[in-house]
């Protein structure tokens, strides 16, 4: 990338300067290469002599103009000036620039690409709903977030796994059986009243009716019994195949589910729980078993195993992640978690450390909630409620892409309210249709270029010297930046954003730059190669986040 070529041309600034004696010899702190908010002050700029001043006993202003003199020469750099109070600005040239594009449609959807992880392990866990309904809308934003996650973080050079953990044991999936097993009853003609605390959803009927379907009579109990097993687990299939269905059709695919039932049986827990013991970390009191976090300066102790015997969701969570750092080995683990989940990150990651793992290996996102609305009305999504709206009703209303993106335009910690009108409207204040658009509008171009100029090939580039042509080409240039910034801060919101912006400069390209041109045919190649770089920088923006690039509209 051209910032980082930028930062290196400063470091040898600063070794020429100190060589020439006009720095002295002084400690150089990271180099920091920004873009400025307005191109007139130039591509790229750098604080540094702000920085360097008071180490330096000079004037920043000063020690700019040192730095530029010193600058090595460069074909990508046009001029470099020095702002108050002390900032250096780069200018691209724009014979640069335009070479770009070539190097754009040489590498195709590698352009992407940075070398930040080098191969790092990582795992990304996310969505995990209980298997005890199907997923709703706040699911569905989850889904988006970590799978264009994942595929950011392996654009950035990391070897990434993407992880489904399903509570398949445990409180939930008791209730789960519960209800299920009052909805069988009932169809039998038992008064057998839902529980207190059960899923009250319509979905749950239906389940029942699956069962009776299946098993007919055979799992009634005599009335008093607690409910069949067999029917919790069928109930808990059929629902884990819902889950699997919906976000196969959101386009959201997982390298590995994981049971929670496997935490116990590949005595992860026992092992896990045995460090904590071993430093003293585990207490019995009052019937119950304790972590101790107030020994590691948490407020309270937290219980891992209830007097009733059955291990707490920590619990669970310290031998799971025993396992995925100290079996499966990830080097880092990323776990995206619902609001509801904020009481329980601080004691996991305190068993985290206990297990001598260091603490900047485990990463838990937390993000706030969906609203649904349709105009002025505003949907509810809770999994109990039954009048729920589920992610596949939303899916089928507005579309795979519009539920990504719109999923995925804010950051996790933002709350979002989906407009359903305007993810299905057809025109520019949709901002999915106006990307899309604008890939089709270029595969429209290409294809009249084809009937037009049948020897469309081997465009000159250093004839783009349009400003709305290199405006096309330095928008284009930051995708690989934003990959690895978004890799860096774990926030791919910002890859809408790119998406739209990328559209924008694209249109305003088409409006001021005719394409195909019969009275100039090599500026016409030269903007067909440039229209084809947008082509494939648009389509890899979107691949990255799950969406399709259609041709036509």
């Amino acid at each position: 990338m051209i910032r980082d070529e930028i930062a290196r041309m400063v470091e040898e600034a600063v070794d020429r300067a100190k060589k020439a004696g006009d720095l002295p010899a002084i400690a150089l702190p990271d180099i920091v290469i920004e873009r400025p908010q307005r191109l007139e002050h130039g591509d790229y700029a750098t604080s540094l002599p702000l920085r360097l001043a008071r180490a330096a006993g000079a004037k920043p202003i000063e020690l700019g103009q040192t730095l530029a003199r010193h600058m090595p020469p460069s074909d990508a750099i046009e001029r470099v000036e020095v702002a108050p109070p002390g900032f250096v600005n780069f200018h691209l040239s724009k014979g640069w620039l335009a070479q770009q594009v070539d190097s754009i449609l040489e590498a195709g959807a590698a352009f992407a690409e940075v070398p930040l992880g080098k191969g790092q392990k990582v795992q990304v866990e996310f969505v995990s709903a209980n298997p005890t309904g199907p997923l709703h809308a706040g699911n569905g934003r989850w889904a988006a977030m970590g799978s264009t996650l994942a595929r950011v973080l392996q654009a950035a050079g990391y070897q990434v796994e993407t992880e489904y953990y399903f509570n398949d044991a445990g409180s939930q999936v008791d209730v789960f059986t519960r209800t299920i097993y009052a909805r069988y009853q009932q169809l039998f003609g038992r008064e057998a009243p839902v529980p207190d605390d059960g899923y009250a959803g319509s979905y749950m009927v239906g389940l029942a009716e699956q069962a009776r379907e299946r098993f007919g009579d055979s799992l009634l109990r005599p009335e008093g019994e607690p409910a069949p097993e067999e029917l919790g687990r069928f109930g808990i299939e059929q629902v884990t195949e819902w889950i699997r269905n919906d976000l196969a059709d959101l386009g959201v695919h997982y390298d590995h589910w994981y049971r929670e039932q496997t935490v116990y049986d590949s005595k992860a827990f026992d092992k896990g729980m045995a460090i904590l013991r071993k430093k003293g970390l585990i207490v019995e009191r009052e019937g119950a078993v304790w972590f101790a976090t107030t020994q590691l300066g948490a407020d309270k102790d937290e219980v891992v195993v209830r007097s009733s015997g059955l291990p707490t969701y920590l619990a669970t969570d310290i031998g799971y992640h025993y396992d995925k750092f100290l079996v499966r080995k990830f080097d880092r683990v990323i776990d995206i978690w619902g609001s509801d989940h904020q009481g329980h990150v601080r004691p996991l990651q305190l068993a985290v450390e206990a297990m001598a793992i260091e603490p900047d290996r485990l990463t838990i996102l937390i993000g706030q909630l969906v609203t649904l609305r349709r105009g002025e009305e505003t949907i509810k999504i809770s999994k109990r409620s039954g009048d729920m709206v589920t992610l596949r009703e939303v899916i089928e209303e507005v579309g795979k892409d519009a539920c990504l993106y719109f999923f995925l335009s804010r950051s996790a910690d933002a709350q979002i309210e989906f407009d359903l009108e305007l993810a299905k409207r057809q025109s520019n204040d949709n901002p999915v249709y106006y990307v899309q658009y604008a890939h089709a509008r270029i595969a429209g171009i290409i294809n009249v270029a084809k009937e037009r100029l049948p020897d469309s090939q081997g465009g000159d580039t250093s004839l783009l010297i349009h400003p709305a042509e290199l405006a096309l080409i330095r928008k284009m240039l930051q995708l690989p930046e934003l990959v690895e910034a978004m890799a860096r801060s774990l926030e791919p919101h910002h890859l809408p954003h790119y998406a739209q912006e990328l559209a924008t400069v694209f249109h305003d390209f088409y409006e001021n730059c005719r394409v195909v041109d019969d009275d100039n045919p090599d500026l016409s190649k030269a903007r067909l190669k440039l229209v084809a770089a947008a082509k494939s920088v648009l389509a890899t923006s979107l691949g990255l986040m799950g969406m399709s690039a259609p041709d036509r509209m």
